[in-house]
């Protein structure tokens, strides 16, 4: 399906080479501030034809609102997004009619549907993100408003071009790597073409990238993307865990193959008493929240944020749509020799960032629309007054009283009745 999230619902439209593509928008709260200048900032970020190392299709990808505000302010109804598609070379895909090209959607495409896009990737094509990065751009102004989180991707490998600190060998990740996640700006990512905020290697990479491209050839990469300040509880057990939901986000962005959270895979080499994250001594602070000291965990644990950044990894394969030529088969089985045309990146991985950023933004927008409904309902009764202090959070005053050294933390033993 074209639609995505249950309480902020975002259903994209449009194929590569149609004309315009865009979202319809519902459940954004009413009350806030928007302008088209708001979204796109982001829309600026993904667009093609930023450098000489992405896709020279020429699109300034300007978003229209339709509906959905008034007086530059949120109506509570649902947002509709235009952005008009203007350098369309249709014709630049004319042997898609005898080859399905390997490694795209050409052939699934019209496998499933029985008829397909004749130019591009149709809904296949990263062309179909500007819906949702127009969406998420939206869900980041409130969550930046309302609770002050921020979201950063980075590129962290492009072919076998990686961070040189990333792992180290007696710890789950490395020091650098982590300061790396926990302090990395927006503005630091862009300063960089391939948007590495590691200079050095960020010069490696654009090297990699120049090489692949002269050689009409494609590279595959990784992002990692932080998650900051997001709101402690997130998740619904058992089957939209916080993580599942990242994802399912993630992996529905074309050209992902990988994901994981915190420690990955990498985590599953060393034993538990190396793994465990410990909490940190000295009771909540001042959010009530327990913190952790190594955050292997990714910020979640059960499937619920526990308060520490989120943060994740996404792999992308190599475009597969490349000039050079390939010895394939036609859709009637006949062997052929494909030599693609059209304006293709050599490497997604610098245009997806906001991508990224962007998805992330819906999963934790959803998930907060439905904490906070659920919190909301749950005020509405008396409060629990009959259980162990272990069954129900601290209040605020009572952790105000507790770091004041006012009132001391009980911990009641409940098979022998002791504190």
């Amino acid at each position: 399906m074209s639609t995505f999230g249950h309480l902020f619902r975002v259903h994209t439209y449009g194929e590569s080479h149609c004309k315009s593509v865009g979202c319809i928008v519902d459940g954004v709260p009413p009350g806030l501030k928007l302008t088209e200048e708001d979204i796109q900032v982001q829309l600026s970020r993904r667009r093609p034809g930023q450098s000489d190392i992405t896709t020279a299709r020429s699109e300034y990808d300007t978003v229209h609102l339709q509906s959905g505000t008034e007086h530059g302010v949120t109506l509570g109804t649902p947002i509709g997004l235009l952005v008009h598609n203007k350098d369309q070379r249709p014709h630049d895909y004319a042997e898609t009619d005898l080859y399905p090209r390997p490694s795209h959607a050409d052939y699934t495409y019209l496998a499933k549907y029985g008829v397909k896009a004749s130019s591009g990737g149709g809904r296949a094509s990263a062309r179909e993100t500007i819906g949702r990065v127009a969406a998420g751009a939206i869900a980041e102004k409130f969550l930046k408003e309302a609770y002050g989180v921020e979201i950063v991707a980075f590129v962290s490998g492009v072919g076998k071009v990686g961070l040189p600190f990333e792992e180290e060998e007696n710890e789950v990740l490395g020091k650098e790597y982590m300061d790396l996640v926990r302090t990395v700006k927006r503005e630091e990512v862009d300063k960089e073409i391939t948007r590495c905020p590691h200079k050095e290697t960020s010069q490696k990479m654009e090297a990699a990238i120049r090489a692949a491209k002269a050689a009409d050839d494609s590279l595959g990469g990784v992002l990692t993307c932080v998650i900051r300040n997001a709101p402690l509880g997130l998740g619904e057990p058992c089957f939209d865990k916080l993580e599942a939901s990242l994802a399912h986000a993630m992996l529905s962005i074309p050209s992902t193959k990988g994901f994981e959270i915190g420690s990955g895979f990498r985590g599953a080499m060393f034993p538990g008493s190396q793994h465990n994250d410990m909490y940190i001594e000295g009771g909540p602070d001042a959010q009530g929240r327990l913190r952790t000291e190594t955050n292997w965990s990714g910020g979640v644990q059960g499937g619920i944020s526990n308060g520490e950044d989120i943060y994740f990894r996404i792999a992308f394969k190599p475009p597969a749509t490349i000039a050079q030529a390939q010895s394939t088969a036609r859709y009637d089985g006949s062997a052929g020799t494909l030599e693609a045309k059209g304006r293709h990146d050599p490497c997604v991985v610098p245009r997806a960032v906001p991508i990224v950023e962007t998805m992330a933004a819906l999963v934790i927008m959803d998930m907060v629309l439905q904490q906070n409904a659920r919190t909301a309902a749950a005020s509405l009764l008396p409060a629990l007054t009959h259980l162990p202090p272990t069954m129900v959070l601290p209040s605020k005053k009572t952790v105000e009283k507790i770091q004041n050294g006012e009132e001391k933390v009980q911990v009641q033993n409940q098979k022998s009745g002791e504190e």
